[in-house]
């Protein structure tokens, strides 16, 4: 009987001391949200986290704040996230740039992109484009090389910053064009794209989803597209392998947040979060971008991040590109 009764204070004792606990996940959220984006307001990755902010708050019934940290190829803002508590409040609109080609390319990087974050949910996947200035005489990558062995130097080449998938998309073309060019990174696609515009700079390279309202406004002009096939947004596009070159790629942007997120929390956000992607008006809208909505676990999230790390490091390698 004693043995009983011990037993039962014993498992009495663990639920209470569980019940803390089980009241901070329940309790999500607490407060507004904040979605904290590495780069400056304007590019895919700005554009994608509004769009989730808009969709979540209305769910949850809290507001959910957009907070742009520019800065060192997106590492800024993501070493933010990386050191708040990991309580569900503070997320960040993680991407290949921040997990998967920074960690190679920063040799002072403080987050490790796997183990420092709780990798919650994909949201978008898309291609890159590359646009110029509709009154430049580059109409095709021929040109371009044309065009960048007639200047010393090579030509001026624009990305939302270094150590984006642009900016290594711009590194393997100069290898396999057999080119020059100097690279001019912005603290942002919006940036970028505005001095490409002003024709401050001749051409850069772009997420399809920041560069898609500028293409079909007539105030850039696009020369290639990094996917395998033309996309069905933009026909008229050719892809690298058409003219030439054998060069694709495949940007992502996703919501993670710091380690140690509670499991309940995490179920419940990715649940919202693949609830607000599904609707209609995101699946148009992530079309009209030229994006493709996510659908992966958190686990499954959690090693394609561990993949992209692998995958990248021997590019930036093979780049010579180091930052810090």
């Amino acid at each position: 009987m004693a043995g009983e009764l011990t037993r039962r204070a014993l498992a009495a004792g663990a639920a209470l001391l569980a019940m803390p606990r089980l009241a901070r996940a329940q309790a999500w959220p607490s407060g507004p949200v904040r979605i904290v984006v590495p780069f400056a307001p304007g590019g895919s990755t700005d554009l994608t986290a509004r769009l989730v902010a808009d969709g979540l708050a209305q769910r949850i019934g809290v507001p959910v704040v957009v907070e742009n940290r520019p800065g060192a190829g997106a590492t800024t803002g993501s070493q933010v996230v990386a050191d708040a508590a990991p309580d569900g409040q503070t997320l960040v609109m993680s991407n290949i740039a921040s997990h998967a080609i920074s960690p190679a390319l920063y040799g002072n990087l403080r987050y490790d992109p796997v183990t420092s974050f709780t990798h919650i949910a994909m949201v978008i996947t898309n291609p890159s484009v590359w646009v110029v200035n509709p009154r430049s005489e580059i109409n095709n990558l021929a040109d371009l090389v044309q065009a960048a062995k007639a200047k010393p130097g090579g030509l001026d080449m624009a990305s939302s910053g270094a150590g984006s998938s642009n900016h290594l998309m711009l590194v393997r073309f100069s290898e396999l064009a057999g080119i020059e060019h100097t690279h001019i990174p912005f603290r942002g696609a919006g940036p970028a794209m505005t001095a490409v515009i002003a024709g401050q700079v001749p051409m850069m390279s772009d997420s399809l989803p920041s560069a898609a309202g500028h293409i079909r406004q007539g105030s850039v002009r696009a020369i290639a597209i990094s996917s395998a096939e033309r996309h069905p947004a933009f026909p008229d596009v050719p892809t690298f392998r058409e003219q030439g070159f054998d060069l694709s790629s495949t940007s992502w942007f996703a919501l993670s947040g710091p380690a140690g997120m509670q499991p309940a929390v995490v179920e419940r956000l990715h649940r919202e979060i693949m609830a607000v992607i599904a609707t209609p008006a995101s699946q148009q809208r992530f079309a009209e971008l030229g994006g493709t909505a996510g659908n992966m676990t958190p686990a499954e999230f959690t090693a394609f991040v561990a993949e992209e790390v692998a995958r990248w490091a021997p590019v930036v390698r093979a780049s010579g590109a180091t930052v810090g």
